[in-house]
């Protein structure tokens, strides 16, 4: 019988503990949350103090609650790339499956118990991961928190936001002024609240950064990561082995799905931006300016004189979570935050210094006019 071992997450005023039956997966969640929320192991009957996600590796229990699934009405969609049906009873608890990676999730309100259960440990501990930070995201939004679509860097006395549509240039923004020595505080979505001083507080949101081979070999980590993979180290699973193959092969060119429609890219865990490239992680911020760039393969960099204003693009929300709808009901008010929070972080947002850029291709020269405009 396997001992069961618990890691609690904890951000801003929020936490929630995941329990498990396999230490590989609370293992995994300490690693992916530690460098940006605090992740750290707990007893397991600390469990009663809070809400909490029980996630297990239990083949029998899978195939149980597959055939509950299967034999009662269902819908159908999209979660993680896989098809997943998710049924409903007549108490509100919410049940899905996802047959070809053998995991089901479980939801039931009236309690607020949450259960993740796999046929094997590594499915688990990722859909673990994602659906406790699914539910720290509802304990945030309900807590006033507001989640937007930006990276973000700091410096310790000035954190500086991005934003832009998908392609803009958020992660290049960040990493090149991370790989300066600025800290990381995000690399595609935020947490932002004011506080009782009209600061805008910026908090993470922990996840895998997709990094295209062009992009990974302008920050001068290409050889670094294939040092690491030839070491027999790994990226983070959801990664395509086409990509490792290249990096391996030392191939710098970017690599599309078929179709061309889509970059593959390197998926690089939070703690390995520490471990494997030197950058320094932040785990919270206040908010003193705004960038808005864009790319454009020859230019120089340099300032634009237009001023933009949030979009509902800017929030993340049921149309932007493509691959990660929100299939157990965690996330209240469409998974941004409620109206009241959102036009706030909106007022907070438009009072801070401000600069529409236009960037090229060359990174150092980004980087360095970037460092440039915000210490002036």
């Amino acid at each position: 019988m396997n001992t069961l071992t618990a890691t609690r997450l904890h951000a801003a005023d929020v936490n929630i503990t995941m329990v498990s039956n396999t230490q590989a997966v609370t293992d995994y969640a300490r690693r992916y949350f530690g460098p940006w929320w605090n992740a750290f192991e707990v007893p397991p009957a600390t469990v009663c103090a809070g809400p909490a996600v029980f996630a297990d590796v239990d083949a029998d229990q899978y195939v149980t609650l597959q055939a509950l699934v299967a034999t009662c009405p269902h819908e159908e969609t999209t979660y993680a790339k896989a098809a997943t049906l998710v049924g409903r009873d007549a108490e509100g608890t919410i049940t899905a499956v996802s047959p070809t990676q053998q995991l089901a999730y479980r939801h039931e309100p009236a309690t607020g118990h949450l259960s993740v259960i796999g046929a094997e440990s590594e499915p688990v501990a990722l859909a673990a991961a994602r659906i406790a930070r699914d539910a720290m995201r509802g304990l945030l939004l309900r807590d006033g928190w507001t989640l937007l679509h930006a990276s973000a860097v700091t410096d310790n006395c000035r954190t500086v936001l991005t934003f832009g549509e998908k392609g803009a240039g958020k992660t290049t923004t960040a990493l090149a002024l991370a790989n300066l020595g600025w800290h990381l505080l995000a690399n595609d979505r935020i947490f932002v609240r004011p506080d009782d001083k009209g600061q805008l507080q910026v908090l993470p949101w922990p996840s895998a950064a997709a990094i295209g081979l062009g992009l990974l070999d302008a920050l001068g980590w290409h050889d670094v990561a294939r040092k690491r993979l030839e070491a027999g180290e790994t990226l983070h699973p959801t990664q395509h082995p086409d990509v490792t193959d290249a990096v391996l092969a030392r191939r710098r060119e970017p690599l599309w799905e078929p179709g061309g429609k889509r970059e593959r890219k390197v998926q690089v865990y939070p703690d390995q931006f520490a471990d494997w490239f030197g950058l320094k992680l932040a785990t919270s911020g206040l908010a003193q300016a705004v960038l808005f760039p864009q790319i454009r393969r020859d230019a120089a960099p340099a300032v634009e004189g237009c001023r933009r204003t949030l979009s509902d693009a800017d929030f993340m929300h049921g149309a932007t979570e493509d691959r990660y709808p929100d299939i157990l009901g965690l996330a209240p008010a469409g998974g941004s935050g409620s109206s009241d929070a959102r036009q706030s972080a909106a007022y907070h947002l438009d009072k801070l210094t401000q600069h529409t850029v236009v960037l090229g291709h060359d990174l150092a020269a980004n980087a360095a006019f970037l460092h440039q405009l915000l210490s002036e």
